[in-house]
This record gives C-alpha cells, sequence and structure tokens, in this order.
C-alpha cells in the first residue's frame, strides 16, 4: 500500500509537468523564439512583456562542460551514497549504539537526530547560500560531514556513550543538510549552459541515485562485515572523494548571472579540416 501511494504525486508531477509554460530564457536563446519568451515571460510576471531583439543562440558542446559534469555527478553520487547508506540505515546504526534500546526508544533517538539537527540545517542553508556561496558552502559540508565519519570510524571510544555519539552524528546530519544536500542540485542548475542545463542536471541527478541505490544496498552488508566504525570509515573517504571532486572540478556561482556562472557566451573556435594543398582561412 505504502509503494503503491508513492504513484499519487507521480502522476500529479506528470500532470503538472506537462501544464508548465516553458522557460523563456529556453525559449529565446535555444530555440530563437523571442516572440514565445516575451509570452511566456508575460505570463510569470502577471503583466505585459514583449521581445523586439534577437537573442544570442546558444549552442555549447556538452564536451566543453565534462569537467563540471564530473564535479556535479559526481559529487552528488559521493554525497548520496554517504546520506541514503546512513540514513536508512540509521536503526541498524542505533541498534549498535543502544543495542538495548527497545524500537521506541531507537525511533525516538533517530527522530531527534532529524528534528534537532538536519531540519535546522537545511533551512539555515537556504537562507545563507548566497551569501556563504554555493561551492563554498558544499565544500564546508562535506568536510564537516566526513570529519564527524572520521572521528566516529578511527575513535570507538566515543561510542561507548549513546550522548556523544549522537552529538557527532548530528553534527553530520546537520553538515548533511547546511552543504551538499542543498547545494548539489543547486549547482548542477547554475554550471551548464542553457542548451544543455537540463541534460546537465538531469545526468546529474541520475548519477547521485545510483549512489544513493548502492548506499541503501551495501551500507547494511558493511555493517556486518566491518561494524559500525569500520562502515563510517568507509563513508569518510566518500565525502572526502565529494570535497574533492568539488574543489577542483566546479567553479563559484555565487553572485552570477546564469550566464556568467555557466560561461554560455564564451565563444567556442570552431574545428577546421585542412586537407593537402588547402590553407585555413
Amino acid at each position: 500500500l505504502m509503494l503503491g501511494l508513492g504513484a499519487l504525486p507521480a502522476a500529479a508531477v506528470i500532470y503538472i509537468r506537462r501544464t508548465l509554460p516553458e522557460s523563456p530564457r529556453w525559449l529565446a536563446r535555444v530555440k530563437g523564439d523571442a516572440v514565445a519568451a516575451g509570452k511566456q515571460l508575460a505570463s510569470f510576471s502577471l503583466g505585459t512583456a514583449t521581445a523586439t531583439v534577437q537573442d544570442k543562440i546558444v549552442k555549447q558542446p556538452l564536451s566543453r562542460y565534462w569537467l563540471t559534469l564530473l564535479g556535479t555527478a559526481g559529487g552528488w553520487f559521493m554525497f548520496d551514497y554517504a546520506y541514503y547508506g546512513n540514513t536508512i540505515s540509521t536503526p541498524m546504526i542505533m541498534s549498535h549504539i543502544a543495542p538495548h534500546a527497545d524500537v521506541v526508544t531507537s525511533t525516538a533517538l533517530s527522530l531527534m537526530v532529524f528534528a534537532i539537527a538536519a531540519v535546522p540545517g537545511y533551512f539555515l542553508a537556504a537562507f545563507t547560500i548566497d551569501r556563504v556561496g554555493h561551492k563554498t558552502l558544499q565544500m564546508l559540508g562535506f568536510f564537516l560531514m566526513g570529519l564527524m565519519f572520521l572521528l566516529i570510524g578511527a575513535f570507538p571510544v566515543l561510542t561507548e556513550s549513546v550522548g556523544v555519539f549522537l552529538v557527532l552524528y548530528g553534527v553530520s546530519y546537520f553538515f548533511a543538510e547546511y552543504g551538499p544536500n542543498t547545494t548539489t542540485f543547486v549547482l548542477a542548475a547554475e554550471l551548464f549552459p542553457v542548451n544543455l542545463r537540463t541534460t546537465g542536471h538531469g545526468l546529474s541527478a541520475g548519477t547521485a541515485k545510483v549512489g544513493a541505490f548502492l548506499g541503501a544496498l551495501i551500507f547494511p552488508i558493511l555493517l556486518h562485515d566491518y561494524g559500525l566504525h569500520g562502515t563510517l570509515m568507509i563513508t569518510f573517504f566518500f565525502a572526502l572523494a565529494g570535497l574533492l571532486l568539488t574543489a577542483f572540478c566546479l567553479k563559484e556561482p555565487a553572485g552570477k548571472s546564469l550566464e556568467e556562472a555557466s560561461g554560455e557566451d564564451i565563444v567556442v573556435p570552431m574545428r577546421k579540416n585542412i586537407s593537402a594543398g588547402m590553407t585555413p582561412s
């Protein structure tokens, strides 16, 4: 019944998506239809808008953005492995920390982590992301989330106290929300040009869901074979990989227009085929 009910919001999304107007930026800069773009813009603003100047058509190749795609898809993959592996296996983790607790107590502890740490982190990210910086916030989140995993994994003594463990585990969730769980889908929507924006975002999100699937699948197996400390040490390396991919593959888009952030107006030199006896023009 729970699985079947999941079809209802999916059906609603399909219906709503078919009735949404197209993006004016896409109409103007990909389709070259300035008139339709003006009409759509007017429908958004409940006013009047006209387009009298033909905008520049954007035809950036995906090959120019392979490093960006590696950063957005790879970083999102690393985060989703760590996040969904931890989240779905939280009851199992709690049973390692408090093996004699009943189901109600374990559920209450899990709820405490989310209510006190995760939810405030998400709201704080929404209010500060532009001031801190989108890339900077993602790096900060990966670093401190990974640091908490490292501390728990490297120092088993920290898990002997339920209170100490909950603090460290809660901090990891705070910086998961005040970091990659907010920024991964934002950066993937900002760093690709208008003609590739949905392609780059879709590839990144799809790659991330593979990470989420692997995390949910493998995490319980790792807990059984390596224990909590070994499993979280492995998760630390995923967070470290996400940090490095963000640092070296992505640019900081905060404070820039979408055109500036994606570099979509940069002229891409055309390759010329030069045959024998011919000179390039």
